[in-house]
């Protein structure tokens, strides 16, 4: 009976390899180190900017700037209106996601107050109600009383308050990055 199988003998010594072999361990060890120096090269091309744009926010602190945002004389007293300026930090290419919005409120002849108008629970815009002296964020139900503190629903912060001041009859807000507060 012929048969084709072979199977290796356990009690024979092993083959000893032959140029052949060694020629084709060294071809796999340098395609395995070349494939391993290729990975590192694209981690580290996508890792290094990956972790620029993380950490650049703490290194790098955006200055703050008064920006004005209308005349004194433009503004009814107790009400509260929205307003819109430039962020402290816009980029070239930023077109329209370069502006902020507040709202702001004249509290006397020249003392105004003006609060984010994002929600300190996932960032959403909101709205002032007048009739009901309560801001909404129509969200996720988050209420905040007319000071901006919280009223219901689930924000964990009040609403960011803006530095405000008068200049030459100017109402100017001091831009600067909203702290990051959004929670799940």
């Amino acid at each position: 009976m012929n048969d084709t199988t072979h199977t290796p003998d356990p009690h024979r010594p092993p083959e000893v390899p032959t140029r052949e072999m060694e020629a084709l361990i060294s071809r796999r060890r340098f395609l395995t180190r070349v494939s391993l120096g290729l990975a590192g090269i694209s981690a580290a091309i996508i890792g290094v900017p990956a972790t620029a744009f993380v950490l650049a926010p703490l290194l790098h602190k955006v200055a703050d700037t008064w920006r004005t945002v209308g005349r004194k004389d433009d503004f009814v007293l107790g009400e509260t209106v929205s307003v819109v300026f430039e962020d402290p930090s816009p980029l070239p290419w930023a077109g329209v996601t370069a502006r902020a919005a507040a709202w702001l409120r004249r509290v006397s002849d020249d003392e105004f107050i003006a609060f984010s108008a994002t929600c300190t629970h996932l960032g959403c815009p909101v709205r002032w109600m007048p009739g009901a002296n309560l801001f909404l964020c129509p969200c996720h139900g988050g209420v905040y009383y007319g000071d901006g503190s919280v009223a219901a629903g689930p924000p964990p912060h009040p609403l960011f308050r803006y530095d405000v001041r008068v200049v030459d009859d100017d109402v100017q807000i001091k831009a600067t990055a909203l702290p990051i507060t959004t929670s799940l």
